[in-house]
């Protein structure tokens, strides 16, 4: 018995891991996703926090706005390899501004979280 050759398309005859045509768009759609969510959510939360009473001077206004721009950015950039390190040091970042006021650190502590898991979605989709 004869074994039959292998697809002409370059590949070993396994199908992918994921069953995903594109698998390294879709980790990098997840990421750009959670940044851009996060970048949102940070510039909608500036009126609330300083509505109920929060003590959220203008450095860490300045702070949250920073945070939400780079957010944005690396969402666009997620095509470069370093973007992913640079969202981890991004939400570590975000966790350090709860020294501006206790509700950024809950911020950081949820999209932390999020965060985590598109690396392991990531880690587990493309090995």
């Amino acid at each position: 018995m004869t074994t039959p050759p292998p697809p002409a398309d370059g590949t070993d005859g396994e199908a992918p891991r994921s069953g995903l045509r594109n698998p390294q768009a879709a980790v990098r759609g997840l990421g750009a996703g959670t940044l851009v969510l996060e970048a949102i959510v940070l510039l909608l939360g500036i009126q609330p926090i300083r509505i109920m009473g929060g003590d959220l001077n203008e450095w860490g206004i300045a702070s949250v706005i920073a945070l939400a721009v780079l957010a944005a950015l690396l969402a666009g950039m997620m095509r470069r390899s370093w973007a992913w390190n640079a969202g981890t040091v991004l939400q570590v970042l975000l966790l350090a501004s709860g020294l501006f006021h206790w509700s950024l650190a809950v911020l950081g502590l949820i999209f932390g979280a999020a965060w985590v898991y598109a690396l392991y979605v990531r880690r587990t989709i493309l090995g």
